[in-house]
């Protein structure tokens, strides 16, 4: 999964820096508050089930702008992406079901912020999906 989002981002090249530090923003705010609450000891079901659920409407939004006509992305790289939101959406019913672990989500978003950061493992990046 990690290489799918490390190959994903890390071909992103024609979007501005303004836009990625949006999104890295965007993606940090959502993945501190997915780790406060897997790793917090006493945490209210609210808590958790909002942190869930705010990465999930993050997802949906990406997965809405990929298929927006105006999406200038390669087709591939769009695939890519609505397959990692897919994931995130079936991982977020899992998780919320009780059966799936919070650290899956934590792991695609990271790999998502390594992209736009500009971190991407060479190794990872060379990768087949």
């Amino acid at each position: 999964m990690q290489s799918l989002a490390f190959k994903a981002y890390g071909e992103v090249t024609q979007r501005t820096a303004g836009e990625k530090d949006i999104e890295l923003a965007l993606f940090r705010q959502i993945t501190d508050a997915l780790k406060q609450v897997s790793e917090a000891e006493d945490v209210q079901p609210t808590d958790w089930a909002e942190a869930i659920h705010r990465n999930q409407q993050l997802w949906t939004t990406i997965a809405i702008d990929l298929l927006h006509p105006g999406n200038a992305l390669p087709d591939e790289l769009k695939r890519s992406l609505l397959y990692l939101a897919e994931f995130v959406r079936q991982s977020s019913m899992k998780i919320m079901a009780g059966e799936g672990e919070i650290a899956d989500l934590i792991e695609v978003n990271q790999s998502i912020m390594n992209g736009l950061s500009g971190a991407v493992a060479p190794v990872m990046a060379g990768e087949g999906v």
